[in-house]
């Protein structure tokens, strides 16, 4: 089996990162009418709040995904430093 160091890791991620920056379009094409156009109807303080409520939702579930990508990441091999 093949081992990839840091440098192939941070490669891939680089990638990903690239490709949602070059693609932003395929990234945020989930929304729904109904909400698309509840949101552009209301006022600019209600639209300024749905953008904060958005982030508080998306950023808790993204550092606890990181964290535990980190953990596994990290502990790939702990299974073959004890036999």
């Amino acid at each position: 089996m093949k081992r990839y160091g840091d440098t192939g890791f941070a490669v891939v991620v680089g990638i990903l990162l690239l490709f949602i920056l070059v693609f932003p379009n395929v990234a945020s094409a989930q929304g729904c009418a109904l909400c698309y156009q509840s949101a552009a109807a209301a006022g600019s303080r209600a639209i300024h709040a749905l953008q904060n409520g958005i982030i508080v939702l998306i950023v808790p579930p993204f550092f606890i995904c990181s964290a535990m990508t980190y953990l596994v990441y990290r502990r790939r091999n702990s299974h073959n430093e004890n036999g």
